[in-house]
């Protein structure tokens, strides 16, 4: 049941190997506790007081979050979904389930003195002949500059790129593609990448991405996610430092400088406008620490 339904994952609905990794992860613990309580994994005999039981083993013997909690439960519904619509399940288990509610958390960004460094300490190591030198430095500020997630990036094509240079096609969610326009400046900074990757012969093989270790293979995520880590905890950028920080700072930056909250939501390949809105929280943040700084009032109450 459980390879079959995720056999339809990849086939039908495209999901990244990824997810359906943390699919497998989420369903296969659910029913392990299932067995582990001599409760029966048939569909038919699993019932709502049976999530609700593995809500509270979860939340109090577990301690996760209610974050990691909800995405095992949409885990859990889509599998249910599922099994309706092959026929294996009539219940609706999920009735009277309710996701539990999560504290809202803003969006980590660099701010913009830190972006300015990291961009001219990266187009400082790009003036090198050092191949990785440079893979490193395009990797942080497409990333910044273009706002993609983290499998976007590693799986940019050279191909997928316009034939002026100026436009990228991008391979989001579920296979939904978007164009990103590409910068002058960035423009220039990819084509000489892939000049040095022609002058060092990188990539000997058919191989059409982008990112190429120095072997000449597709770059790995952990790879990216270790290069980005380095590049921005090596300019003292604090808390959390992962390739989503850096596409938050896109939207961010976007917004602080009046783009509209619908082309934001385009540019990032966003389904809803509501995910896109939690950006404009940072923003407000910005607006108060540039009053504080600049209203006449708040400066002659700091002297009084």
């Amino acid at each position: 049941m459980l390879d079959d339904f995720l056999t339809y994952l990849e086939a039908e609905r495209r999901y990244s190997p990824l997810t359906i990794r943390n699919y497998r992860r989420d369903i296969g613990r659910f029913m392990q506790w299932l067995q582990t309580n001599g409760k029966s994994t048939e569909p038919s005999d699993i019932r709502a007081e049976h999530l609700h039981e593995w809500i509270l083993y979860r939340t109090e013997h577990d301690r996760i979050g209610a974050a990691s909690m909800n995405r095992e439960l949409s885990s859990l519904r889509t599998l249910w979904h599922y099994l309706r619509l092959k026929g294996f399940a009539v219940h609706d288990l999920f009735r009277g389930i309710q996701p539990l509610r999560t504290p809202k958390r803003l969006p980590v960004f660099v701010s913009e003195t830190n972006m300015s460094k990291i961009i001219g300490h990266s187009a400082q190591e790009e003036l090198s002949d050092d191949f990785l030198r440079t893979r490193n430095a395009l990797i942080v500020i497409m990333l910044y500059a273009c706002g993609l997630r983290l499998a976007e990036l590693v799986g940019v094509d050279r191909d997928h790129f316009s034939d002026d240079g100026r436009q990228l096609r991008v391979l989001g969610k579920g296979d939904k593609e978007r164009i990103v326009p590409i910068v002058e400046p960035l423009r220039i900074r990819i084509r000489d990448y892939l000049q040095l990757i022609d002058r060092q012969n990188i990539c000997n093989s058919q191989e059409k991405a982008l990112f190429l270790t120095h072997k000449g293979n597709r770059i790995s995520r952990s790879t990216v996610q270790r290069v980005v880590y380095r590049m921005l905890a090596a300019e003292s950028v604090q808390g959390k430092k992962s390739p989503h920080v850096l596409r938050h700072t896109f939207a961010t930056m976007l917004l602080n400088y009046g783009a509209d909250m619908r082309e934001i939501q385009e540019l990032l390949g966003h389904t809803s406008l509501q995910a896109t809105q939690i950006y404009t929280h940072n923003s407000i943040a910005r607006l108060q620490e540039v009053y504080a700084q600049a209203h006449p009032r708040e400066r002659c109450h700091e002297k009084s």
